[in-house]
């Protein structure tokens, strides 16, 4: 079990990788999946932005999905969404106290409002990592000068462990689903359109998708090598060879045509 101190570290950040992420999800909701290429995160590159920021819309739980093209993101992101609000309602029951008025407090859902339910992931996400934090834990002195109690309690460590718990689950679920934990994976039926040497996409948590050659040192791609002497596409990078591999193919399928 980590220290308290470790369990606070952990779970914000955890927290604020799901906050950072949420629309990726969104998006891939609406997007066919695809194994491994391209990456999603280029999903945003190869598709018309919609009218309304993703992250703005409805929360998942409070709204129809008529037809979601990828039912792996649409379970996932219905999974941290209820999760997380489920966790806020559990830590509000025990260590709220701030006044009905006040705009940090946590607003239970009934039979005709959803209540703070209604403000989605996003403050769901905030409010539980101010909890983790222990913010807003100590009497504050009012515009009369009188002292009021503070509007949290702090957690008990059964609460701040559970709130770990939660946080690093759904970050989990999400890096997952986008496929963003750490994983090196060949890009299948796609070689590299300089010399067919066979391409691998890198992924991980905290680093930007790349893309490798397996071809050293005679693949003339126009990209920087890598420490190893691979041809390695950065993030930047990863649009253009969309483009070649799309041509590359196409030319494959006409050739067969011919």
């Amino acid at each position: 079990m980590p220290t308290p101190a470790t369990a606070r570290h952990q779970g914000a950040a955890a927290l604020r990788t799901v906050r950072e992420l949420w629309g990726e999800l969104l998006l891939a909701i609406e997007t066919p999946p695809a194994d491994v290429w391209p990456p999603r995160q280029l999903a945003h590159h190869l598709r018309p932005a919609g009218d309304e920021p993703l992250v703005e819309r409805a929360p998942l739980v409070l709204r129809e999905h008529p037809a979601p093209l990828n039912l792996d993101a649409l379970d996932a992101g219905l999974y941290v969404e209820r999760a997380l609000l489920d966790l806020a309602d559990t830590l509000a029951a025990t260590v709220q106290r701030a006044q009905l008025d006040d705009p940090r407090r946590w607003t239970f859902r009934s039979p005709t409002d959803p209540g703070s339910h209604a403000h989605g992931l996003h403050w769901a996400a905030v409010w539980v990592e101010g909890r983790l934090l222990d913010e807003d834990t100590e009497p504050e002195l009012l515009l009369d000068g009188t002292l009021a109690g503070a509007p949290f309690l702090p957690l008990s460590e059964h609460l701040l462990h559970e709130a770990h718990r939660v946080a690093l689950a759904v970050e989990g679920r999400l890096l997952r689903t986008l496929a963003l934990d750490a994983r090196t994976v060949p890009v299948p039926e796609r070689p590299c359109p300089w010399c067919a040497g066979e391409l691998t996409l890198h992924t991980g948590p905290d680093e930007a998708p790349r893309v490798t050659c397996s071809t050293v040192p005679s693949c003339s791609a126009p990209v920087p090598r890598d420490e190893f002497g691979r041809r390695v596409w950065e993030w930047h990078e990863l649009p253009a060879l969309v483009i070649a591999l799309d041509a590359a193919q196409q030319q494959t399928e006409h050739a067969r045509a011919a």
